[in-house]
């Protein structure tokens, strides 16, 4: 017989949270709420204070600066122990000498609970993850796609409030960390969780995330949904960041409407001014918004072509610079040296003010 989970996810409020090492600020004070029963990623480079805030959560680091609540109670002061959160590590650090049933199941023995009842449970977690009848298997038996299941359903027999990933994909090949992380989105709105996730990876990122929060130099750089960041971005740095971009100095010559003309190594262009000002702007090109038109306003040179199988990536030189390009025209493709008219898709174009 199997007990059945209760799970349910819990708003996580952080209010002026920060987190000091001596003189070094590892997270500068901030404020970040994440509802309850949503997953939020916490995206940016090595350094960024990201895994230092996940651990705050987590209680396995004391801020210095600020309150953190969660499902409305404040936990600031409270130990790991006590949160009703769990965590999944990097290194998924399962104990090589148990069975997996006694893997997950060890949270609730080390709490008091009788062993059948925390087996019950642990099998009901492991039926969750799609791992039913794997219980008597050693973790040296498992693929490492298992291994991290086994982890979750690890976290999940607790029964958090709060589930925290730090990293969860990154021992894995491409392909299979491509399928575990569709896993993990689907099993955390299925059950409803509350996820605050961790990595570095952008595609990771966009793909499961109701909410991501770039972090840059230990604070907030831009929060939003995947959509916002991608196409709004606030900064060169959360463009670049979210995916491939070209990054090119224009101006803004003149504002008609929703429109700006933008002046390009000498050529005008007439994009969405998105709140930009007559003068200097970053200009933010994706590369899919590029191609090859007779009727774009941009003149180029091939410089590179690469054919890629279903697609060819290009460099064009252009007056201001280089720009990097996707295209879907692989059984026409253009040849290096050849000098072609660029057409810019808006939607894949932003201007940052300096």
């Amino acid at each position: 017989m199997t007990l059945p989970l209760k799970l349910s996810g819990a708003e996580v409020r952080l209010n002026g949270i920060g987190k000091r090492y001596g003189q070094v600020t590892a997270v500068k004070p901030l404020d970040l709420v994440i509802e309850g029963g949503t997953l939020v990623t916490l995206l940016g480079p090595s350094g960024c204070g990201k895994t230092t805030l996940l651990r705050m959560i987590a209680g396995l680091e004391q801020a210095t600066d600020g309150r953190l609540f969660i499902g409305g109670k404040d936990v600031t002061l409270l130990p790991a122990g006590e949160r009703n959160v769990s965590m999944v590590f990097q290194s998924y650090a399962l104990f090589p000498h148990m069975s997996v049933l006694d893997n997950v199941a060890y949270g609730l023995v080390s709490s008091g609970f009788k062993k059948r009842d925390a087996h019950a449970k642990a099998e009901s977690a492991l039926e969750t993850v799609g791992l039913k009848g794997f219980g008597t298997r050693l973790p040296s038996e498992m693929s490492g796609g298992q291994q991290q299941r086994v982890a979750v359903a690890r976290a999940l027999v607790l029964e958090p409030e709060v589930l925290l990933f730090d990293e969860p994909l990154s021992n894995l090949d491409a392909r299979l960390r491509r399928s575990m992380r569709e896993e993990i989105r689907a099993l955390q709105q299925r059950l409803g969780l509350t996820v605050v996730y961790v990595t570095h990876d952008q595609a990771e990122a966009l793909a499961v995330s109701d909410k991501i929060v770039v972090m840059r130099n230990a604070e907030i750089a831009q929060a939003g949904t995947p959509e916002e960041l991608y196409t709004q971005p606030a900064s060169v740095f959360v463009a670049t960041f979210m995916g491939e971009a070209n990054h090119v100095r224009a101006a803004v010559e003149s504002i008609d409407g929703p429109t700006a003309t933008v002046v390009l190594g000498g050529e005008r262009l007439a994009l969405p001014h998105r709140g930009t000002k007559p003068g200097p702007v970053d200009l933010v090109i994706r590369p899919e918004a590029i191609r090859i038109s007779d009727s774009g306003q941009l003149s180029a040179r091939v410089s590179r072509a690469t054919y890629m199988g279903s697609h060819t990536e290009y460099y064009f030189s252009i007056a201001a610079g280089e720009l990097f390009a996707v295209g879907a025209d692989r059984l026409k493709r253009r040849a290096p040296g050849e000098q072609v008219m660029l057409a810019l898709d808006p939607e894949g174009v932003v201007l940052v003010q300096p």
